[in-house]
């Protein structure tokens, strides 16, 4: 069992950035990639960036192409995902899944492929 804990949600106002971070405990001595969704009010839920069990293949969806990051922090058993520019459609409840040995898109965008799930954090983005 993997426990996933998302952080660095909050309010932002238009044009800022946020650092997300998803941090893992537990069974972790197997190798995870992690992915980020996201779901707005009203909305399905919707892949945003992904990061291979070996860091070594990262993914984004249109949306977040060239003004989001995505990195892994072994060490830390953390991975952070960056987001600048951020407009009022960004606003949703963010949530870091992971995939046991993870490293393909089509590992690690769909939500019925991902393994754990953390409860997420809200980002909100208005003026």
């Amino acid at each position: 069992q993997v426990h996933l804990v998302e952080s660095g949600g909050g309010w932002v106002q238009p044009g800022g950035s946020l650092r997300l971070s998803c941090a893992q405990s537990g069974r972790t001595s197997y190798g995870y990639g992690i992915s980020w969704l996201r779901q707005a009010p009203g909305k399905e839920r919707e892949f945003v960036a992904a990061i291979g069990w070996s860091g070594g293949s990262t993914y984004f969806a249109d949306s977040m192409k060239g003004r989001s990051t995505i990195w892994r922090d072994d060490a830390k058993e953390t991975v952070h995902l960056q987001v600048h520019s951020l407009k009022p459609e960004d606003t949703a409840v963010y949530y870091c899944a992971a995939k046991t040995y993870g490293s393909s898109y089509s590992d690690l965008a769909y939500s019925d492929g991902l393994d754990y799930w953390g409860y997420g954090t809200l980002v909100t983005v208005s003026s």
